[in-house]
């Protein structure tokens, strides 16, 4: 009989054991507060181990004590990040205004730190993080309260929209960003090309065309504020009405 192949271990820090420290003073916590800075203000492309490691005064060998990959850092970063969205208790009796909270306090955390949208994305595992899964378990709650039959398939429908919009909203804003404009300045330095760009698309002419000053971080929240009510009103649908019977 063939000898069974031992399997490769699963790629992720939330898979495998912690090891101890050969340097007591360097921490993962410390590291990964590091890596937070550096990704806010540089982005995951500047984020190396080795300039990880100069911020910290430590060879990058010291932070592989810790952190075996820069993958394992990213995944550790993104569940940093997450403990700052906040989920309503499930005592509020407007589930749709409590799940709204949710989403709307997942997207500031994500224009606040631009790089953890699209992280998400990517990260096939890194929903088991600690705080992660406790984001997804008081959302389960929510649902659950408000009589979801299937609350993990609201979560995913809810989880789907807000982060879709935060990713692209995130990278238009480090696409401002990078120009050294406002927003609205960098909006009518690009509307020229814009219109040009949508002549001859009679429906979405409009849209490009002339108009009075604008405020576009009311128009950003506007527009997330209106898809978030369609999935809520979609969602709404799923729910058992009371006194009726299941069946069409």
């Amino acid at each position: 009989m063939a000898a069974r192949t031992k399997p490769n271990p699963i790629p992720s820090v939330w898979a495998r054991e912690r090891r101890e420290p050969e340097q007591p003073s360097l921490s993962r916590e410390s590291i990964v507060r590091e890596a937070v800075a550096m990704l806010d203000a540089d982005g995951v492309e500047a984020l190396s181990m080795r300039k990880l490691g100069a911020r910290l005064n430590a060879g990058a060998t010291s932070l592989y004590r810790h952190v075996a990959t820069k993958d394992e850092l990213m995944e550790l970063a993104v569940d940093e990040v997450a403990a700052e969205i906040r989920v309503p208790a499930t005592a509020d009796p407007d589930w749709r205004a409590a799940v709204a909270e949710a989403a709307q306090s997942f997207r500031a955390t994500a224009l606040r730190h631009p790089w953890v949208s699209s992280v998400m994305g990517q990260a096939g595992l890194v929903y088991l993080g600690p705080n992660l899964m406790s984001f997804s378990e008081r959302l389960a709650a929510l649902f659950t309260s408000a009589g979801f039959p299937e609350p993990d398939q609201a979560i995913s429908a809810l989880l789907a929209y807000t982060l879709g919009m935060s990713t692209t909203e995130a990278a238009w804003l480090t696409t401002v960003a990078r120009s050294g404009q406002t927003e609205a300045e960098f909006i009518d330095r690009l509307m020229p090309a814009a219109q040009e760009a949508a002549a001859g698309h009679a429906n979405l002419a409009a849209s490009y065309a002339e108009s009075a000053p604008r405020d576009p971080a009311r128009d950003r929240d506007a527009k997330f504020a209106y898809g978030l009510d369609v999935v809520l009103d979609g969602l709404a649908l799923r729910l058992p009405r009371q006194g009726l019977s299941d069946k069409p």
